[in-house]
């Protein structure tokens, strides 16, 4: 289930360094280079200002895979958890459309069910979102979602494969709620729709929110007008027995609480995908920007 445990750039390795603790804080990430980016700002955060040894238990392949490591005592704290995903996946709970709603089910169920706390959000939500080049959508004067219907029975979709049939927020509930079927949809890998909108193959796409190759490739983000897609607010997930035996750490995890809007999660995935940086050095970076959240604006 573990794909491997990498010692990336500011994470303590046990029994090197000047560190106070010994105990290792494993910090779980998935595969996804937003997953990996946050991981490391948590790593970094945790050894800088507590001198806690951290590591990551990196690459794992879902937010199931990162549920299962922290319930076996394999990870401590898990990076990148979002309230749409949990609440249908790991809770088996109906989707819940509202946002405030579904974090307060999230946290509520995870500290009962699990003894894991749930943290408040970074301040953005990698939610699935409908885009298009920026010239089509001034052609068309595409700005939400609800404006494709205009031109949808011309349009050739790209989509991820997984979206097709999903329960609740897939393609035939979006068909329904939005009134309107494209000419023709081509389910896709994820990573593929981005060339594909454009190179001009599809007119417009399904992708995530914060990818960073929105900015890459010049896209047009359309706006959920008829909200849709449940929230995926993200946040971090820590294991209570941690936070017990660590006092001081949840005040240290807290300052990222809204501290990573929409475009900044955007800009620091461009900055690891476009321009081929680390994630643990766009971690490094973001954190002395902000000066480790101490205190005082940010």
């Amino acid at each position: 289930m573990l794909l491997g445990i990498l010692f990336l750039g500011g994470c303590g390795l046990p029994g090197v360094g000047g560190t106070s603790n010994s105990q290792t804080i494993r910090i779980a990430s998935q595969s996804s280079t937003e997953s990996q980016i946050v991981a490391n700002i948590i790593a970094e955060l945790i050894q800088h200002e507590l001198g806690y040894h951290t590591t990551l238990v990196n690459n794992l392949g879902s937010s199931t895979v990162a549920h299962q490591a922290m319930l076996r005592g394999d990870a401590d704290i898990s990076a990148t958890r979002y309230t749409g995903t949990d609440l249908t996946g790991i809770l088996q709970m109906d989707n819940v459309k509202n946002a405030k709603k579904a974090s307060a089910i999230v946290k509520k169920q995870f500290k009962q069910r699990f003894n894991q706390t749930w943290f408040p959000s970074y301040g953005f939500a990698d939610t699935y979102a409908f885009m298009t080049t920026k010239q089509f959508a001034a052609k068309y004067n595409l700005r939400k979602v609800s404006d494709l219907r205009q031109v949808a029975g011309q349009l050739n979709a790209g989509v991820d494969s997984s979206w097709m049939q999903r329960k609740g927020d897939g393609y035939p509930d979006f068909a329904k709620d939005y009134g309107f079927e494209f000419k023709r949809v081509s389910p896709m890998q994820i990573g593929l729709v981005y060339d594909a909108v454009e190179a001009n193959r599809m007119q417009v796409v399904l992708g995530y929110s914060t990818d960073g190759r929105i900015r890459s490739y010049g896209l047009q983000l359309l706006r959920d007008d008829k909200h849709f897609f449940p929230p995926y607010n993200c946040s971090m997930v820590v294991n209570d027995s941690l936070l017990k035996k660590y006092p001081k750490l949840a005040p240290v995890l807290h300052r990222l609480d809204g501290k990573i809007n929409l475009r900044t999660m955007q800009d620091l995935n461009y900055q690891a995908d476009n321009d081929l940086m680390e994630p643990s050095v766009v971690a490094h970076q973001f954190l002395v920007k902000h000066n480790y959240f101490r205190g005082g604006k940010n």
